[in-house]
């Protein structure tokens, strides 16, 4: 794949800067630099005119076009695409995803006040397809939490995973305007995804379950050293496809046993979501433990945590 557009003379000196030490020795004709950008060649021209060539041209040539609307907005860019006849994504509707060998990864505990966030990757192949239908993983999101825990032990005896768990604490310790949570789960899932990988397992397709859009979740990585890329996203990603129906559950299963571990340490029943009955939950935590307790059980960005104290201090 290629593609190429011109850049303004700002939008040329932060490619410079960026590229400096992915250089190659040799440079093309009128050209500033070539360089290495993991499975894409970047070539800047003096004319500003900058080509992206290979297999992840589309999510670099993204990041820099994203960039360059931010810098100049009113600058127009004219983009040439090898492949813009093409459609590069896979079809949502496509059964070759679900019906092939594949690596999915999804998340949970991102909605729960209360409850670390994790994040698993799943390997299934062609050949665990039927086990996992028998046993009811298609339907994913109809189990309820007790079949999760009936039926995810017998799923992790046969498919290969990796899990991160976030803890509250580590969560809140990172959270900020600048890393939100969609871009602490890209890099989640990126690290997942790398582990899962390096076993290499025969998959056809890397499938994460899209919460954001491929560029963005990819500029979310630009200070990453190393990205898993080849990722087809898929909404609802969980019904079309059963590595990331299998990534849900284990991610729910381990969410689950987290989340009861929590409540039995600090004494206090806690519940899931983010509702009204929830802040009552948390005020009891505070009135108990002080403020800071909350850090170690709860995500502190959530507009609950305003609610809290205001009741907190109320009462």
């Amino acid at each position: 794949m290629t593609i190429s557009f011109k850049v303004s003379e700002n939008t040329k000196q932060e490619m410079i800067a960026h590229f400096q030490y992915k250089k190659r020795p040799k440079t093309p004709n009128y050209a500033i630099f070539q360089a290495d950008e993991e499975d894409t060649v970047v070539t800047l021209y003096e004319s500003g005119k900058v080509v992206f060539q290979g297999i992840s041209a589309d999510i670099d040539a993204a990041i820099w076009r994203q960039r360059e609307k931010h810098l100049n907005p009113l600058s127009q860019i004219q983009e040439k695409n090898s492949e813009q006849k093409k459609k590069i994504e896979i079809k949502e509707t496509d059964p070759n995803v679900y019906y092939s060998s594949s690596i999915g990864s999804d998340e949970v505990g991102t909605g729960d006040y209360f409850g670390p966030i994790v994040v698993t990757a799943a390997y299934v192949s062609k050949e665990n397809i039927p086990f996992l239908e028998t046993i009811g993983v298609k339907d994913s999101k109809k189990l309820s939490d007790e079949k999760i825990l009936e039926i995810v032990p017998k799923i992790i005896k046969k498919i290969p995973y990796e899990s991160i768990i976030l803890s509250n604490r580590d969560y809140n310790s990172h959270y900020s305007e600048k890393t939100n949570m969609n871009k602490i789960k890209a890099i989640l899932h990126n690290k997942v995804l790398l582990k899962l990988k390096a076993k290499n397992y025969p998959a056809d397709y890397i499938v994460v379950d899209q919460f954001a859009q491929k560029f963005v979740y990819y500029n979310y990585l630009k200070d990453i050293p190393i990205i898993c890329k080849g990722i087809t996203f898929l909404t609802k990603g969980e019904d079309k496809c059963l590595s990331v129906a299998c990534a849900s559950l284990i991610s729910r299963y381990i969410f689950l046993k987290e989340f009861n571990r929590l409540s039995k340490d600090i004494g206090i029943p806690l519940l899931k979501g983010a509702s009204d009955k929830v802040d009552l939950v948390g005020v009891k935590v505070v009135e108990t433990y002080g403020f800071d307790q909350l850090s170690k059980v709860a995500k502190l960005n959530f507009k609950n945590t305003e609610k809290i104290k205001y009741l907190a201090k109320k009462e």
